[in-house]
């Protein structure tokens, strides 16, 4: 197992009762695994407990046997080797696609920022775009950027908060069938939240059905999609 989380709780200061519930999991290392459930359901906070965003009241997380939280110990999120693409894909709309992109480069010098800024870009078939801004770019394109952001310091998780859903219909599907490719073609461990069973579908290799915090299923989407829709 790459990912392991077990018994993972959390409260909301002065909620009457947990946002999270007993929260445990594993995931194969390559695998893509999407939590699924409505407004409210818990799963973006569960990301955020993965990333370091938020404190958990109880519970474990570790990453490629590494603990990252637990009872006694909290790696800060800068620490953690994760990834993660936001909503609004929170570029930088004063930087270019470069700036943003090898903005998180921090360990490497001018020649190996270049090196992987061009491997990034190729790889979400962004190679011409490196000058422009944000504001000249099409809100799949943004996505992309963010995407090639997050891939650039070689993470070892990538976590993704509802990726398409300030995408119009035809890009949303276009987009998804990109997106699994991608991390496919990388490697890379990821997680992504969505509300829309047929992300979960075209992107998934296991799924989590969370409800109130709780798991309520969990498995492969083909198996799981029917029994999701009678609860």
């Amino acid at each position: 197992m790459y990912i392991q989380i077990e018994d993972l709780c959390f409260y909301y200061k002065n909620a009457k009762s947990p946002t999270i519930k007993n929260f445990s999991t594993v995931i194969e290392k390559g695998e893509i695994v999407s939590i699924l459930g409505e407004s409210g359901s818990g799963k973006s906070t569960i990301l955020r407990l993965i990333a370091g965003l938020e404190l958990p009241s109880k519970g474990s997380i570790k990453v490629n046997n590494k603990v990252i939280v637990d009872n006694s110990q909290f790696i800060l999120p800068e620490q953690r080797g994760i990834g993660m693409v936001f909503q609004d894909y929170a570029l930088f709309p004063h930087m270019t696609v470069a700036e943003n992109v090898t903005f998180g480069l921090l360990n490497k010098n001018r020649k190996q920022k270049r090196e992987r800024l061009e491997e990034v870009l190729d790889l979400v078939n962004l190679t011409e775009y490196h000058k422009r801004y944000p504001y000249e770019l099409s809100g799949g394109q943004q996505q992309r950027v963010a995407l090639a952001r997050a891939l650039a310091p070689n993470p070892s998780l990538l976590l993704f908060d509802e990726p398409f859903s300030n995408l119009d219909a035809n890009l949303h599907y276009k987009i998804r069938e990109e997106l699994r490719k991608i991390l496919k073609k990388t490697g890379i461990t990821s997680i992504f939240v969505t509300h829309d069973q047929n992300d979960a579908r075209a992107i998934a290799d296991n799924m989590i059905y969370l409800q109130e915090g709780k798991i309520e299923k969990s498995g492969k989407p083909c198996d799981m999609l029917a029994s999701v829709n009678e609860l």
